[in-house]
């Protein structure tokens, strides 16, 4: 028998309480997905927050780098992603093997990847980065050693302006914000001129140098907050509007396109959490050699910020 909506949340409230469970949901998930969450946020966050909870299950509604990171640091627990599907191109764009082979080439080179990278990639890494930290880590790099930044070039770009280093990119992107064209932000602008155009640094160089603001997904928000203006262009995917207007229902938030919408972030429907908590699938685990050399990069960046 199908279940209403509402017949769902309640069985999910049901399942949490049964099983000690916390329902951890990123920022582009559905509204329904945001609504039923414990916590919402970005991937680092959220996987930090389901460090320090009581709760001995953790059902990560996100992509399965998000799962994984949740794993390492919180191995104690039993980490569940609700849609063994969703996956994020970017993060499949890097693998291990080959990152190896780039290291290879340069003389003890520095390695850096963003958070949106598998554990396997991660455990080759020397440090970590969010988009949020990523400019204030990659300042500390050591001067002395060649810098190889994965998987995102286009954050990569962006650093490098930042901080006045070149750096090796790898050649990896997020297919969302890398459709991005300044005729999108033109078009906006002209319908909208009073409003802020805000962007992630997942976007083109040339579509961060037209932003007023460039910020993480939790930068956004935090700034939200901050300004007294009412009217935004949101240059990322569109799930964080629901949470946008969710929180300041007195302001008007304008997707720069319908276009920008990840289908991996959209797979987890209210369903999938009832039966993921049901028959506790799909468990993330990550090889405890890779986890241990995996949480090393992650826990340098923490030191570092």
């Amino acid at each position: 028998m199908l279940l209403s909506r509402d017949e769902l949340k309640a069985r999910i409230a049901e399942l949490c309480k049964e099983k000690n469970a916390i329902i951890m949901a990123h920022n582009y998930e559905l509204g329904e997905i945001q609504d039923i969450a414990h916590f919402c946020g970005d991937s680092l966050e959220l996987s930090m927050k389901a460090a320090n909870v009581d709760a001995d299950v953790i059902v990560f509604c996100g992509v399965h780098f998000m799962a994984e990171t949740a794993y390492m640091l919180s191995p104690d627990k039993t980490v569940l992603l609700p849609n063994e599907k969703a996956g994020c191109a970017m993060a499949d764009m890097a693998d291990a093997g080959a990152l190896r082979e780039l290291k290879a080439q340069y003389d003890n080179p520095f390695v850096a990847c963003y958070v949106n990278s598998t554990a396997a990639v991660k455990a080759e890494c020397d440090v970590c980065v969010t988009s949020a930290n990523a400019v204030k880590i990659m300042q500390q790099a050591p001067k002395d050693r060649e810098i190889i930044f994965v998987p995102d070039m286009n954050l990569g770009r962006y650093i490098e302006e930042q901080i006045g280093r070149k750096m090796i990119l790898w050649e990896g992107f997020c297919p969302i914000h890398h459709r991005i064209t300044p005729d999108m932000v033109e078009k906006r602008r002209a319908e909208f001129p009073e409003a802020e155009v805000i962007v992630h640094p997942e976007a083109p160089l040339e579509i961060i140098h037209m932003a007023d603001e460039v910020l993480s997904t939790g930068g956004m928000l935090r700034h939200l907050n901050a300004t007294d203006k009412k009217q935004f262009i949101i240059a990322t995917e569109g799930g964080i509007i629901y949470r946008m207007q969710k929180e300041h229902p007195e302001k008007q938030f304008i997707p720069l396109s319908e276009q920008l919408v990840c289908p991996d972030m959209k797979m987890i429907r209210l369903e999938d959490v009832v039966k993921s908590l049901e028959t506790m699938t799909t468990k993330i685990v990550v090889d405890e050699s890779i986890r241990i050399n995996g949480v090393k990069p992650i826990k340098r960046m923490l030191d570092l910020s």
